[in-house]
């Protein structure tokens, strides 16, 4: 069955860096920038130019370095913000200005203090004076998780007019439920003049630790790119999490839909950042924490070592990590116990293994983890003889 492609914009470098603490100098972006073309991001949103001298010259200085995908740069609806982030862009050789405005109620009113005609002014002048410096124009409609989809679907049409080649449908506060979202992309799908002309792209938060089920629910619903960071990281609760949205795609090709990206390197990629930006990986984070492929129940460990798809839907090889973790626990039973002394040298009969068992359960319930020093210093301690594996 043939897929339809999804964007990947990843906006690491811009969303993910406004965590508090994981400021990013030139350097480091430039180095997280090379991987994620390697990675096969479609897009890569370098920064906000005209926020700091800094943001400015790294995006600059990722235009000039990252030549086989889009290199973006986000403006307000501002004018001095186009014309910065044009310059700034101006070595890319697929250059996209992201311009845009909020569109709900609550944005119209307490941040604009203006009315729903003027706020299109506003989108539609944006978008018209960037087309002026680059053909690829996305426009933003913050807040759209909680605008009304008739007034959306008005702003929609209109940047579409003024030349908008991307519509960005941020769920800017997590609030949609992945049903709410899905019916609002699949609205603007029936219901926008010229909605054929541009993408429709999810940019989901995660407020409510939806946005990884939403932004699948965009995409099923006709969206066709997804704005992710690595590891999920982004304001508050974080953004869409890149490696969440690429491998579900992957392991449901019912979906019909697929990405460029390799995911061989995406436990890789999550490192990387990790430690660039000193943003910790929770262990038990979905693809790529450290926990992804480790299994501790003993009932588990039996249906691995027997056959790995009885618990792992993911072959942990797809994403970049060696192998299964098989981690000793007083959870543990006897498979995972033979499985692991083998492992370091020491074949067990049965009556051995029993043994050697009832010795584990005990070193096991003064640990929270059984080592492979541990295994040794159990094994050696007993009164059996063991034969040793070469």
């Amino acid at each position: 069955m043939s897929k339809d492609k999804v964007d990947i914009f990843d906006t690491t470098l811009r969303d993910g860096e406004q965590v508090p603490g994981c400021k990013l100098d030139t350097a480091q972006k430039l180095v997280i920038a090379e991987r994620l073309n390697h990675l096969g991001v479609d897009i890569i949103e370098a920064g906000f130019p005209i926020s700091s001298p800094g943001d400015f010259k790294s995006v600059n200085e990722i235009a000039k370095l990252v030549k086989d995908v889009t290199v973006c740069g986000l403006t307000r609806a501002v004018k001095k913000d186009i014309s910065v982030a044009a310059e700034a862009l101006k070595p890319a050789k697929h250059p996209r200005i992201h311009t845009g405005i909020g569109t709900s109620d609550s944005h119209i009113l307490h941040k604009f203090n203006s009315d729903k005609d003027k706020i299109i002014e506003r989108a539609t002048a944006a978008v018209s004076y960037a087309k002026t410096f680059v053909e690829d124009v996305e426009f933003f409609a913050e807040d759209a998780g909680r605008t009304d989809n008739e007034f959306l679907a008005r702003v929609c049409e209109a940047v579409i007019k003024a030349g908008a080649t991307v519509l960005n449908i941020p769920d800017t506060t997590g609030y949609c439920l992945p049903e709410e979202y899905g019916a609002k992309i699949k609205y603007l799908k029936e219901n926008v003049t010229g909605i054929h002309k541009a993408t429709l792209s999810c940019h989901c938060h995660n407020d409510l630790g939806l946005a990884t089920a939403n932004s699948i629910a965009g995409v099923s619903n006709g969206a066709r790119q997804i704005e992710c960071t690595i590891n999920g990281i982004g304001e508050r609760a974080g953004n869409t999490s890149l490696e969440e949205v690429v491998m579900i795609l992957r392991q449901h090709p019912t979906l019909g839909l697929d990405t460029n990206i390799n995911s061989k390197l995406l436990f890789d990629t999550s490192k990387m950042v990790s430690q660039k930006m000193g943003m910790i990986v929770q262990p038990n984070k979905a693809i790529v924490g450290a926990n992804a492929f480790a299994h501790s129940s003993g009932i588990h460990q039996d249906g691995v070592i027997k056959n790995r798809e009885t618990y792992e839907i993911i072959d942990p090889a797809e994403v970049g990590v060696n192998e299964s973790s098989i981690v000793l626990t007083a959870r543990s039973g006897r498979a995972a116990l033979a499985y692991r002394a083998k492992l370091v040298g020491y074949e067990l009969t049965k009556l051995q293994l029993d043994e050697v068992y009832q010795e584990f359960l005990k070193f096991a319930d003064q640990k929270k983890e059984v080592l492979d020093a541990d295994i040794h210093a159990i094994v050696e301690g007993s009164d059996i003889t063991i034969e040793i594996v070469s």
